[in-house]
């Protein structure tokens, strides 16, 4: 067997460029030969994907972090060529959600090579200016957009720490913005520090903002903080790491399959990328992605 596999140099801070050697290696020991694509930009990435599926691989084999995952799911939505995910990125947070191997790079090659295949959901975003984007995992606005924006420029530090320094840094003049909302028809409205809509549980490298998301239950789940001062809010945000922040009365949890969302001078992001200004009009896609899948949890 032949599979393609594309690398994004610049995931991890140049982690993919050190774990190529062992990523044949691994692939070699299972008899499969690879065509290796490093990426020279975002284009030249979903150019790669949409070739191998255009091809008709059975699978593309994408070595990078989330973001370069948003870009591979892109090309692949809606056919029949499985992403298989090699993490090297910063958070790896849609790795996470879909229980493939972390630190482990010669047991997430052997699974994306040989592991079994299901179909996932995808959310779907339209923004204000008419980007429209599928994601994997977290859909975010309000604060943690903005803390996504303040940590993509960082140079300083690496993985988790570096959003734990941006959402201080945002702390400082973040104040409560007034959003609204259709879910599924139904209005609401209020002062809201965030409002995150989860095909996936995490992100930000394991904050798992919409903890019981599951990606293939034809559902999205979002995550509402209200507004609050700013001693609430870092006594209930820190709780997102075990994702029990859903239990504080500052939160309301909800599923739809259809979301309008709109707050003024807000951001969405996906899957840790820059999507567009809102109003932004969210829907599930059911069953678009095949996905190699691990055990949850690792």
């Amino acid at each position: 067997m032949t599979l393609t596999l594309v690398a994004n140099p610049s995931s991890g801070r140049g982690r993919v460029a050190r774990l190529l050697p062992d990523i044949r290696a691994a692939l070699a020991a299972e008899g499969i030969d690879v065509r290796i694509a490093v990426s020279r930009d975002a284009e030249d990435l979903r150019h790669t994907v949409r070739r191998a599926r255009d091809a008709g691989d059975p699978r593309v084999i994408v070595c990078g972090g989330d973001g370069t995952l948003h870009l591979a799911a892109q090309e692949l939505a809606g056919g029949d060529t499985a992403l298989a995910i090699v993490p090297a990125g910063t958070g790896d947070d849609n790795a996470r959600t879909l229980g493939i191997p972390r630190g482990d790079v010669v047991a997430a090659t052997r699974l994306a090579a040989t592991g079994p295949v299901s179909r996932i959901d995808l959310g779907r975003v339209v923004v204000a200016d008419g980007t429209e984007r599928v994601f994997l995992g977290v859909l975010s606005s309000g604060f943690d957009s903005l803390v996504n924006e303040r940590a993509n420029v960082m140079t300083w530090p690496n993985g988790n720490a570096r959003y734990v320094v941006a959402i201080l840094g945002e702390l400082r003049t973040f104040r409560p913005v007034p959003y609204r909302a259709l879910l599924d028809g139904r209005a609401v409205e209020g002062e809201a520090m965030l409002v995150a809509v989860g095909n996936g549980v995490s992100y930000g490298g394991g904050m798992r903002v919409c903890p019981d998301a599951t990606p293939d239950d034809g559902m999205l789940d979002v995550t509402w903080l209200h507004g609050v001062s700013k001693a609430t809010f870092l006594r209930v945000f820190p709780q997102v790491f075990s994702g029990s922040h859903t239990r504080s009365p500052h939160v309301s949890t909800t599923r739809a399959a259809s979301i309008e969302l709109d707050a003024p001078g807000q951001l969405a992001y996906a899957d840790g990328e820059r999507v567009g200004p809102l109003p932004a009009t969210i829907t599930v896609d059911p069953a678009a992605l095949p996905v190699v899948r691990g055990v949850p949890g690792a």
